[in-house]
């Protein structure tokens, strides 16, 4: 794989690693020896195993502590509100797997059965998986490099066993490099329905978003939408809002704008959220009548209805 930058000519082209662009990539090598352009097998048994999974959503900020995988639990959390529908969340935020701390399964581990990893359960149409279940402690450090980060990547996505879902949730790190393209490298064979990308208003974080978007439009992953977190404190007692992280540029509003994307909704700051996080618990069960919850139930039936949409437009071109 080689970096993602404007002027990248790609590991399928001719030109991987002989341009001018690719002198200091650390993949320069395996692109110039042709290595990249042999495809890798586990992409077509990735396809195989996940041929019965409908959706597939990847939660992507470019920016660290916008609150990615906590939206990441609580959309998987919204979706298994139906009891109708198996929902499953990924986690490969493989040096920082905060998940399941989030979901309430902390201690928890993965077990081995004939038809390949078992996830963790948080409820019957509810699993999980994350490193973190493969850690003896909580605060054990994954110290990895990007080749043993990519072969847990591709072991969680062909080895466990997933089963029929309706959704598949991936939560993913900060950035646009090692996770991100495995990710999207091995999901290459199956129907990926979008990315949600994850900000908060001010300019810091946004700068780091549109490169995010940037990538998503380099690799060809739809964008669902964007969603814009810690947007303003709602006060309790006299529901005035306060912006606590002014948007200076205009947030993610005017960035929508500008780049012409979908803003998916704006969720408040709550520290009722971060409570129910550290305890293991789903804000929108304990605090449904928030004006954060209300925000997400928005935010999540906008996802269901362009996945539903996305379903239709592909069956009246078939």
């Amino acid at each position: 794989m080689c970096l993602i930058l404007s002027d990248c000519p790609g590991t399928q082209s001719e030109q991987a690693g002989k341009t001018s662009s690719c002198q200091g990539c650390p993949n320069q090598k395996n692109c110039a020896s042709g290595a990249t352009k042999a495809p890798d097998p586990a992409i077509a048994e990735i396809g195989a195993k996940l041929s019965t999974v409908k959706h597939k959503i990847l939660v992507l900020s470019g920016k660290g502590g916008v609150g990615k995988s906590t939206f990441s639990a609580h959309l998987a959390h919204a979706l298994a509100n139906d009891g109708t529908k198996e929902v499953a969340l990924l986690d490969v935020d493989i040096c920082g797997p905060s998940i399941p701390r989030i979901m309430g399964l902390e201690g928890e581990q993965v077990h081995q059965s004939g038809s390949g990893w078992s996830p963790v359960y948080v409820e019957e149409n509810l699993a999980v998986m994350s490193i973190g279940f493969l850690l003896s402690s909580p605060d054990d450090a994954v110290i990895w490099r990007g080749p043993k980060k990519n072969g847990m990547i591709k072991q969680f996505l062909r080895d466990v066993d997933w089963g029929d879902l309706d959704y598949l949730i991936v939560d993913t790190p900060p950035g646009t490099s090692d996770e991100h393209l495995s990710i999207v490298q091995y999901l290459s064979s199956t129907h990926v329905d979008g990315a949600v990308i994850i900000t908060t208003p001010q300019e810091v974080a946004l700068q780091d978003v549109r490169k995010e978007i940037r990538f998503c439009q380099k690799v060809k992953l739809p964008i669902i939408g964007v969603v814009e977190n810690m947007s303003g404190f709602v006060c309790p007692s006299c529901k005035n809002t306060s912006q606590i992280f002014p948007p200076t540029s205009g947030g993610a509003e005017r960035m929508c704008e500008n780049l012409k994307l979908p803003l998916l909704g704006k969720v408040p700051l709550d520290p009722r959220i971060a409570r129910s996080c550290d305890e293991g618990k789903s804000f929108l069960n304990e605090v449904p009548d928030s004006p954060a919850a209300k925000a997400y139930h928005s935010i999540v039936q906008s996802i269901q209805d362009y996945c539903s949409n996305r379903v239709t437009d592909e069956q009246s071109t078939d």
